[in-house]
């Protein structure tokens, strides 16, 4: 589960791990009353507006209007989805921006031209950076380590510097089984040219950063940048935060930071029947039971020149209720122009999930293509039961014979 920014900070400064002052707005109005009131009263003449959306690149990200497409240009600038404000009126400034930009769409190198629509800003004071770095923790599945990553070139750029200067990205794997050492720490300091305070003070925000990182059954936390500021102090400047969905369990409050206007509404409407459910960008609804499974479709789809609308694993019990809903969904994305159901009959029988099936399409009226291939216990029986059903399937016999079937009948549309 992915969170917003100031969402990630609010959870970070438990952990004491050091960051700004800043505050959430959900409206322009409040963006200069809040700017004004919990800013300026206080003294702080610079703050940063930053657009809240589930996507990086924000800093070049550009504000477009959701009606014509176009860049909103502001002060005799593009509106972009991270401005600093420090000349004049700091909080009429805010509010002009905060309305520029709320409610139409951040185009981000992330997002595609699609965009996303700003709902939330967050709105935080300025900061003396001296230095930018980078930093995350996440898990390395092939080592079954978690592995820090650190910088001397943090900020926007990051994802060059990632592809044209791997050997500036330094590397500390963690063993859970004793967590991170102060040995680690420090040479991660060294790596990054520290002496002095900075040093210190870096030791002691990584140690606290990747507490926090397990304490939260993190799957992902990156700050980006990480600054020292002009007192040698180590700052998260940015944060974000995946959670590993499998723990969520365990830490039941972090579902009220789900934001699901920020998720694909079909990604939503599955979580709701506990579908594996992810959406892609092809024409070719897929069913299968097993991620595995899954996969494989997917790709001999493609290999046979169609292209996977999306990953739905309805697991292994793959019962009436299931496979209607899985249908719905399916069908209620319109680019999905021919659906594939691939269930290998392992822990259910495949007599069971054929009557499953034309149980299902009794309750869903589905006007593309259904090709089913079922293989494993009772396989024969429910070929039977799909060719007697009086409805228009299309029956394969192997994987290869349905990605074909998908790919002819795409060709009759």
């Amino acid at each position: 589960m992915n969170i917003h920014e100031y969402q990630a900070k609010d959870l970070l400064r438990r952990y004491n791990v050091p960051v700004l002052f800043g505050k959430p707005v959900f409206s322009a109005e409040e963006a200069g009353t809040v700017t004004y009131r919990d800013f300026v009263t206080r003294g702080i003449s610079t703050v940063v507006l930053k657009s809240q959306i589930h996507a990086g690149g924000r800093g070049k990200g550009v504000v477009h209007d959701v009606h014509t497409n176009q860049p909103i240009e502001l002060f005799g600038k593009l509106v972009r989805g991270v401005t600093v404000i420090h000349d004049g009126n700091i909080a009429d400034k805010a509010y002009q921006l905060a309305r520029a930009t709320f409610s139409n769409k951040l185009i981000t190198i992330q997002t595609g031209d699609a965009g996303k629509i700003v709902r939330r800003m967050f709105i935080e004071e300025g900061c003396s950076i001296v230095h930018e770095y980078y930093c995350s923790i996440l898990l390395d599945r092939q080592t079954s380590q978690n592995i820090i990553m650190v910088s001397t070139e943090g900020g926007m750029d990051i994802e060059e510097v990632a592809e044209h200067s791997p050997e500036k990205i330094l590397r500390e794997y963690i063993d859970p089984s004793v967590g991170l050492q102060s040995f680690q720490a420090r040479r991660m300091a060294f790596g990054l040219g520290l002496s002095g305070e900075p040093f210190k003070s870096f030791c002691t925000f990584i140690a606290k950063l990747y507490h926090a990182y397990e304490d939260m059954d993190c799957s992902m936390m990156e700050v980006n940048p990480l600054v020292v500021n002009s007192e040698n102090k180590f700052i998260a400047l940015d944060a974000k935060v995946n959670f590993d969905d499998n723990a969520l369990f365990r830490h039941p409050d972090f579902m009220d930071f789900r934001d699901i206007t920020e998720e694909d509404p079909l990604e939503v409407e599955a979580s709701k029947f506990n579908l594996n459910y992810i959406k892609l960008d092809g024409n070719v609804g897929c069913m299968v039971n097993g991620a595995g499974l899954a996969m494989a479709t997917m790709d001999i789809i493609q290999l046979a020149g169609g292209k996977p609308a999306n990953f739905l694993d309805v697991g292994g019990g793959a019962n009436v209720e299931r496979i209607a809903n899985a249908f719905r969904i399916m069908t209620n994305d319109p680019s999905v122009e021919c659906v594939l159901i691939n269930i290998f009959g392992g822990i259910v029988r495949c007599d069971r999930v054929a009557n499953g099936i034309v149980q299902a399409l009794q309750q869903v009226s589905v006007s593309t293509p259904v090709i089913v291939r079922l293989e494993g216990t009772n396989a024969i029986e429910a070929g039977e039961i799909l060719k007697n059903s009086g409805m228009r399937f299309l029956v394969a016999t192997t994987l290869e014979d349905a990605a074909n079937k998908v790919t002819k009948a795409l060709h009759s549309l």
